[in-house]
């Protein structure tokens, strides 16, 4: 069982507007090249997001299925890369102070994934969630500095005053 955690210098609402669009899934997921919902509303549960993983020329298009969520919490996840088997993939997000710690945990259910999970799975696992987690810190942030930046100059213009493009 993978389990790794980043302390995200946004707020847990942030990142979990980010986990919660699915149409941003490749901006943060690693190895996935397109993304389209298939089933449901994400992030309810049942919905569902297709995607596409390329291997060299190879692409193969695989489902993940939201199993669980309790918004700004929680988000529980299968994935489905047919062959290779299945595995649950379960984010939580702490609140810590005005940020949030991401804590991601994924470990096979089914297939040959669980079949073969050994140490080396593990660590590749790993390599993939410290990816997963730098692509997602990396987003959330900048979004938080850009309202944080937006915030900072309405106040700056003082009260009633209106940022550009304002009507």
């Amino acid at each position: 069982m993978a389990v790794r955690h980043r302390l995200v210098k946004a707020s847990p609402q942030r990142v979990w507007a980010v986990l919660s669009d699915g149409d941003r899934y490749t901006e943060w997921v690693v190895g996935t090249s397109a993304s389209w919902q298939t089933r449901g509303r994400w992030p309810e549960v049942g919905a569902a997001l297709s995607y596409v993983v390329r291997l060299g020329p190879a692409r193969l298009t695989n489902e993940t299925i939201v199993r669980r969520s309790e918004e700004p919490t929680v988000l529980e996840l299968e994935a489905n890369a047919g062959a290779l088997g299945t595995a649950r993939i379960a984010f939580e997000l702490r609140p810590w102070g005005r940020q949030c710690l991401v804590i991601v945990d994924e470990h096979p259910l089914g297939g040959v994934g669980g079949l073969m999970h050994n140490v080396a799975a593990e660590v590749v696992i790993q390599l993939r969630h410290r990816a997963m987690l730098a692509r997602l810190a990396g987003i959330c942030e900048k979004e938080e500095q850009s309202t944080d930046e937006d915030r900072s100059a309405v106040s700056a213009a003082g009260p009633g005053a209106r940022r550009a493009g304002d009507a």
